[in-house]
């Protein structure tokens, strides 16, 4: 099929027109001079090669080629107002799609507040969620498979993500309520030495997992891990069968688990961040407004 070239301006002449059947009406109404106004309607006539309209004396009507463009003109006219709406609307960050990765033990925390406030904002925004762990996120960003990452613990060697820190957290110890220590109010991690450990495996968040056994090297002696879970849900689940204990960032005590205990531990200078994360190239509007809400919700818990 032939693609026709139409001018938009002799198109938006023959609807008004057609709409006002009256070349004075319809060029007032267009802000031109009559004349300016039959010229267009002539040059749209020979593109289409049969009159538009049928011009008598005190009378135009439309012709059966006409009336057959008309409703066509009115949906292109349309179209492309709606287009340029919604090009506007993703080039301001008001609409478009946003995908974001998450950690699962941020829904217990940032995630909630975070999404509800950008919603709130963006109403035509349509958020993707994907949960993940840190590595993960780390790869799907740089794939391009998300735009955003909420993540604990980013990697200090990389060059083409940026991070935010947005919320800053110590860690407590897991314990199953029967456990001997599970009685105190807090625990030295030295005490933890001859219990076996349930972690997360090193590979899906390896400076989380190396800054929970640095704490146990700093005690004075290495964890011996009987488990691995991919999620914090699960290692408490685990914990809570008598598999071992751990050490976690403290807002897994948001996770209630019959047969679970939470403790503080001691020392307790040690903290874990939870991080945004971005593609530093990204020029998208819509990163850029959540980062910035991101930025204003910076919280430090104890």
């Amino acid at each position: 099929m032939e693609r026709p070239e139409l001018p938009l301006q002799q198109l938006h002449a023959f609807v008004v027109l057609a709409e006002e059947l009256h070349f004075g009406h319809a060029a007032a109404r267009l802000g031109i001079a009559q004349p300016p106004l039959s010229q267009q309607i002539r040059r749209l006539e020979d593109k289409v090669g049969h009159a538009l309209f049928s011009r008598e004396p005190g009378r135009v009507t439309l012709t059966p080629a006409g009336r057959e463009l008309l409703p066509a003109a009115r949906r292109a006219l349309t179209d492309l107002a709606d287009g340029l709406e919604a090009a506007r609307a993703v080039g301001s960050g008001r609409a478009g799609r946003l995908r974001i990765g998450f950690a699962a033990s941020l829904a217990l925390t940032v995630l909630p507040g975070l999404l509800r406030t950008f919603r709130q904002q963006f109403p035509d925004v349509h958020l993707d969620i994907h949960e993940m762990t840190t590595a993960p996120q780390i790869a799907a960003l740089h794939d391009k498979i998300i735009d955003v990452g909420l993540l604990r613990e980013p990697p200090t060697d990389e060059t083409e993500l940026g991070f935010k820190t947005v919320l800053s957290e110590p860690f407590v110890a897991v314990l199953p309520s029967t456990h001997p220590l599970a009685a105190q109010r807090a625990v030295h991690v030295a005490q933890l030495a001859e219990s076996p450990f349930v972690l997360l495996p090193r590979a899906v968040g390896p400076h989380l997992y190396d800054q929970i056994t640095g704490l146990c090297t700093a005690a004075g002696f290495t964890p011996q891990v009987a488990q691995h879970a991919v999620e914090w849900q699960t290692v408490c689940a685990l914990v809570g069968t008598g598999l071992g204990i751990s050490l976690a960032p403290a807002s897994i005590r948001h996770i209630r688990l019959k047969g679970v205990t939470f403790r503080r531990i001691e020392p307790s200078a040690a903290r874990t961040r939870v991080a945004v994360a971005w593609r530093r190239n990204d020029q998208s509007p819509l990163v850029a407004q959540l980062l910035a809400m991101a930025g204003q919700g910076l919280r430090d818990q104890g």
